[in-house]
């Protein structure tokens, strides 16, 4: 295994405490090392607050020891341009850090690489791509907002055998079991937005808020009209997080999007399901499968209004595990279907 490996998953673990709290900036973690042992760690917490390598190196217990020797592994490209933080690649010279680790480039097609060059005209050792497929990953929400001007959009799905989402009356609570349901507070907690159409709100009255919230304060954002005056989601403790929305998937997307929105996970139901993989805006599908079947007039978990066999979405299998008495799959739309 390359040496560089644990430390910069380290590092990724780190950032990924930080998910769901730094919008508009990326999750960052940084870990520095010194004859093969970690001597500090640190990540980004919230947009505003220091960036990953400065919390770093303010961890560090010995503020006066000389870094000549350490190496710094950071998941992301220290940045190289004075914003809300002064820039890290200035704190990485003054500091007299000789080597740095990282995970990915910058998305931003303005500093993408810049920070690095900055680095390595002063004298730095530069080693990037250490773990890059897990780091890209983490920062996917950032960099498609970046590249795009849209969010990441993750439709979580919990479905019968038989594909039904709800019973006739349109009821889902609960189709899956508790592991499922315990998935589900997690990927709460590393979205910006959660989205379901008005008629789940109407159905299950939902809260749509992550347990434990550990400090998270997405939107909710409720697709349509007709939501009961009762409704959680406008009477609870997190009111003033509630959105209600109208028009195209896309508009609304758009719309999140100017609230620095990154990512969104949409929760259904099966209408705004269907009108998301239409509009081709699912970058990511998490169904969770129960072992039973309604059949009948159950809710479909796309929608009424499907595809011709010559024109159906197809998707890549990403994983498939157990969770409890369910099966979790990922899978993501192939490209160019």
């Amino acid at each position: 295994m390359d040496k560089h490996v644990p430390f910069m998953m380290r590092a990724l673990e780190l950032a990924r405490r930080g998910e769901g709290l730094t919008r508009p900036n990326p999750p960052v973690g940084a870990v520095l090392v010194q004859n093969g042992k970690i001597i500090s760690e640190g990540f980004h917490k919230k947009a505003g607050a220091d960036h990953a390598e400065r919390a770093c190196l303010k961890n560090l217990k010995s503020k006066a020891q000389s870094l000549k020797s350490t190496t710094l592994y950071v998941s992301l490209e220290p940045c190289s341009t004075a914003g809300r933080t002064p820039p890290c690649t200035d704190l990485i010279l003054e500091r007299g850090i000789r080597r740095v680790v990282i995970g990915c480039k910058d998305p931003n097609p303005a500093h993408a690489g810049r920070g690095l060059r900055k680095l390595r005209r002063a004298g730095v050792e530069v080693i990037p791509g250490v773990c890059r497929a897990e780091a890209e990953a983490l920062i996917a929400p950032f960099a498609k907002r970046m590249l795009t001007g849209m969010p990441t959009v993750t439709l979580k799905l919990g479905v019968t055998l038989d594909g039904r989402i709800a019973d006739a009356s349109g009821k889902s609570q609960w189709i899956t079991g508790p592991q499922a349901r315990k998935k589900v507070q997690a990927l709460r907690q590393r979205a910006d937005a959660i989205l379901v159409g008005a008629g789940t709100v109407r159905a299950d009255n939902p809260s749509l808020l992550p347990r434990p919230s550990k400090g998270r304060k997405p939107w909710r954002v409720i697709a349509g009209t007709n939501i009961p005056a009762t409704s959680k989601v406008l009477t609870d403790e997190a009111a003033e997080q509630t959105l209600l929305m109208e028009g195209s998937p896309k508009k609304i997307l758009r719309d999140l999007a100017k609230r620095d929105v990154m990512h969104v996970l949409c929760e259904g139901g099966g209408e705004l399901a269907g009108s998301l993989i239409r509009a081709g805006l699912v970058d990511e599908f998490v169904i969770f499968m129960a072992p039973s079947l309604l059949g009948g007039t159950g809710f479909p978990m796309v929608g009424k209004n499907g595809w011709t066999l010559k024109g159906l979405p197809r998707l890549s299998f990403q994983t498939l595990e157990k969770c409890g008495e369910d099966i979790l799959i990922t899978a993501v739309p192939i490209k160019g279907d």
